[in-house]
């Protein structure tokens, strides 16, 4: 089903794309601009090199000319060719005009972008000269004399420019870029996600830290999560690391940004997708220890008014993970002191797929219209085996019972994504409008089947049947209007609509006469409604050595929840929140920028959080949502000190404080449950009074020798949390740090290195960053308590083979099997600790292959059979 609903897709995108090739009226080439018919026998080449003099590959080439706009009545510049550098960073564009002055652009990641005047010295025609020497026709009048095959000589790339708003660290194929309001990491550069997911790609991030859960930190807090910009329905553990480009960390997002999703910033994840002229793509495939293999592809092919893009991946996992929990019951009134271990043995089977397609329509100059849909299902069959000991302290008691619990359970996924996207450029340089919608449904659906064996042969038999379905819609537009050259003003509108519906109902086998019987008490149906409406504004001035944004952002929300099978309902309002934001920047030297930053945000109750359905399917960590739970709002400042040293040595340190009210955490308590006739701790979501923290980080790239590439960073914050209202004197201050290295050497032979390591203190609190499946365990965390320490270190290497069209890649995932998820609770009612692991040393080893052809007139041809020697994108 899936493999035909992609091929329809394919073949429909396709004939489109086809249908648009064959309809255009393709312009003449551009150049002078004269009337008259352009010679295209013109030919620049030369070579690409580095500060040492050795050739550059895959640098890109793009030669630009100038084109009349018929509605500003000016010359345009416009793409005439382009190509990619050959290995040893020669290039030859060919089929050229030869009337005009052109630009010759060359741009590679880690240098700066170097333009240069080129021309075969034939000027455009004038008024009253026909015929004269440089006056349109040929030197001297003649055909022949002139020189249209010139040789470009070498051309040298210098390190990336230093500027106010962004440096990018300089190195050949830089993976990480620094910067005062982001920092951007290059997954497509990383060796050791290849064959992953989003969760392998984002624990490699600075700043980020990501559990072995896929819940994700920014600075100990729970940050949103964005797919190109928008915020998405789908889990870390469904976004392939291969079918992503780069991963952008902004830790204060300004006005223009959804203050909604996470009080710690906002993670955009950006996906591959190409736009330079010609077709290009990648093929890849790969298999794991476990016998996991993924399998996947991209490819884009872009003329001068369309790009047609893509993708597919399918990656199908087996992993394992086992735990560890260790309470103590305090004996009270009602019951005796009671000691339990609990020891889980977990085995995860399953696969995900997705499909992804789109295209761009260049409709003029100014007007760009973005189709594109995403097709993403899965499905897991996890299995469990639960042994529970209990050791009861009271006389009259037995000393101790036992009973063993296996799990099998069968999880399903669905979700449906289109998204359309208009861009309007005015004749203003600078000045734009974007609209875009939107929209993704989801559906899951699954069951969970227990056997309880227990001492003296009794047997239980319990099922739990869950399935829901939700649609997420987001209207927005957006307008940029500078107003000079050195004053912007921006502004927007967005509504975010989300409707989910859940229904999940409890069986137990009676055992006299061997039928199924459903307990009412445990069934859940339930839906929520979650709408958000926001507007923004926001202005910047820039001065010589100094600049300032202010903005204001208002949202309006309304949650409403239901329990369907039930007279019962609540409604959650804030008809206006105002979320203002101010940057401040400084500029003190060529190499020093300091800035200061101040936002506010919200993070608003997830599905999971309020949901109020028993999950029974851990004994000793029963699980409940809270449907009254309020959202939680956040201050935060922070100032920022970026220098850049010379030879590539990059420093950037900050400074935040941030405070939140309401702070939504886990409580445990103590309750009687009638169906299971004894009192049980569970685990909900509440509010607490607040939280603060306060902290450093920084973060120091450098490199060494042009071949040694090493990215520190480091984050130490005391937080605290007050839950007074929740408990008598419950408050909890705790110093945390947090440290990661990652080190990439390029060696002889095609052959580089990559070791990340992270090493993670006790902290106060871990949150949920909410990107989960329902029934994903949720966080570990509590106000009772807080999160262990750990640590972990993954390594590859890597082989460009093929002449550099391919590579083979080869890594392996906490080698020295420490990374340990931990949490320890202690209340007035139980001492907790509990230890998890998931999937330790899992050697993966993948092979991909580039292809593609950089020509910009490769859908121009009426004769397909011609050959054009030199345009090949790998040679």
């Amino acid at each position: 089903m899936l493999q035909s609903i992609w091929k329809s897709s394919f073949l429909l995108l396709f004939s489109f794309f086809a249908s648009q090739m064959n309809a255009q009226n393709w312009p003449s080439a551009p150049g002078g601009g004269g009337g008259g018919q352009q010679m295209n026998i013109g030919r620049f080449y030369g070579k690409v090199v580095d500060e040492n003099n050795k050739g550059v590959a895959y640098a890109t080439v793009e030669l630009y000319g100038m084109q009349f706009d018929t509605v500003t009545k000016t010359l345009k510049e416009r793409q005439i060719t382009g190509q990619i550098t050959e290995e040893n960073g020669d290039f030859s564009l060919e089929k050229l005009p030869i009337v005009g002055d052109f630009n010759l652009k060359i741009s590679f990641i880690g240098y700066a972008e170097i333009t240069q005047k080129v021309t075969f010295g034939i000027k455009p025609p004038t008024a009253g000269a026909p015929g004269a020497p440089g006056a349109g026709g040929m030197p001297g009048g003649g055909m022949g004399g002139g020189n249209f095959d010139k040789d470009l000589g070498n051309i040298k790339l210098i390190n990336s420019a230093q500027t106010l708003a962004e440096v990018t660290v300089t190195a050949q194929a830089s993976q990480t870029t620094l910067a005062l309001d982001k920092k951007v990491y290059r997954v497509d550069k990383d060796a050791s996600t290849a064959g992953g997911n989003a969760q392998d790609a984002l624990k490699n991030v600075p700043s980020l830290s990501v559990d072995i859960d896929g819940n994700v930190s920014l600075r100990n807090g729970a940050p949103q999560i964005f797919v190109d910009g928008r915020p998405t329905t789908l889990s870390l553990d469904q976004i392939a690391a291969d079918a992503i480009e780069s991963v952008e960390v902004i830790t204060n997002p300004s006005a223009k940004f959804d203050a909604g999703g996470g009080t710690a910033g906002i993670i955009n994840i950006v996906l591959k997708k190409e736009k330079r002229m010609g077709y290009n793509g990648n093929v890849r495939a790969g298999t794991d220890t476990r016998t996991g293999f993924n399998l996947g592809g991209d490819v884009n092919a872009r003329a001068e008014k369309t790009n047609l893009f893509v993708s597919g991946n399918l990656n199908r996992m087996k992993g394992y993970s086992d735990g560890e929990t260790y309470r103590d019951n305090f004996a009270t009134d009602l019951a005796p002191r009671v000691y339990t271990s609990q020891i889980l043995d977990n085995t995860m089977e399953g696969y995900f797929a997705n499909g992804r397609a789109g295209f761009d329509w260049f409709m003029d100059n100014r007007n760009t219209l973005t189709l594109s849909g995403s097709l993403t299902r899965g499905h897991f069959e996890p299995t469990d085996e639960l042994t529970v000991r209990q050791d009861s302290f009271f006389q009259n008691s037995t000393p101790f019972s036992e009973y063993v619990r296996n799990t099998m359970q069968d999880r399903n996924f669905r979700n449906l994504g289109s998204s359309a996207q208009f861009k309007h450029l005015f004749p203003k340089e600078g000045a734009e409008w974007t609209a875009d919608v939107n929209y993704n449904r989801t559906k899951f659906f699954g069951e969970s089947h227990y056997i309880t064996k227990y001492e003296g042969g009794t047997t239980s038999l319990e099922r739990q049947k869950g399935e829901g379905k939700g649609a997420f819609l987001t209207l927005q537009t957006d307008f940029v209007n500078p107003l000079n050259k050195t004053m912007k003003l921006e502004g927007g509108l967005r509504a975010s609509m989300r409707d989910n519906k859940n229904d999940n109902a409890s069986f137990y086998t009676d055992q006299a006469t061997n039928q199924e019987v459903q307990v009412i008490s445990l069934a859940d149906h339930y839906k929520f409604n979650d709408d958000v409406y926001a507007a923004y504004g926001q202005f910047s001035q820039q001065f010589p050595s100094w600049g300032y944004q202010v903005g204001l952002r208002a949202e309006s929300s309304v949650y409403k929840g239901e329990l369907t099978d039930r007279d019962s309902s609540f409604t959650i309002a804030y008809p206006i929140s105002l979320f203002p934001s101010m940057f401040l920047t400084k500029k003190l030297n060529e190499t020093d920028n300091i800035q200061l930053a101040y936002t506010r945000r919200i993070n608003r109750p997830n599905f999971f959080q309020t949901m109020p359905f028993v999950d029974f399917s851990d004994s000793l960590n029963l699980r409940r949502g809270n449907p009254e739970l309020r959202p939680e709002f956040m201050n935060s400042i922070e100032l920022s000190y970026q220098n850049v040293f010379k030879a590539g040595h990059n420093l950037l340190v900050s400074l935040y404080y941030k405070r939140a009210s309401d702070l939504i955490t886990t409580q445990i308590t103590p309750e009687f449950n009638e169906d299971l006739g004894r009192t049980v701790n569970v685990t909900s979501y509440i509010n607490a009074n607040n939280s603060q923290a306060y902290g450093a980080e920084a973060t120091l790239k450098n490199t060494f020798f042009t071949i040694l590439d090493l990215t520190t960073n480091v984050n130490v914050y005391q937080s605290s949390i007050d839950a007074t209202n929740v408990e008598a004197g419950l408050k909890i201050e705790r110093l945390s740090w947090f440290v990661k290295e990652n080190l990439q050497l390029r060696l002889p032979a095609g052959f580089s290195l990559q070791l990340t390591g992270e090493y993670r203190s006790r902290a106060s609190f871990t949150p949920d960053s909410g990107n989960r499946m329902p029934w994903q365990p949720g966080p570990t965390n509590t106000a009772q308590g807080y999160s262990l320490e750990n640590w972990f270190v993954d390594a590859a290497i890597k082989k460009e083979v093929l002449q550099k069209k391919g590579t083979i890649t080869l890594n392996v995932n906490d080698i020295f099997k420490t990374r340990r998820n931990g949490t320890y609770t202690e209340s007035d009612f139980f001492i907790q600790e509990q230890y998890r692991y998931r999937d330790p040393q899992i050697f993966r080893i993948n092979f991909s292959y580039r292809f593609g052809k950089m020509d910009a007139s490769l859908f121009k041809r009426k004769n397909m059979r011609t050959n054009m020697q030199g345009n090949d994108m790998m040679g």
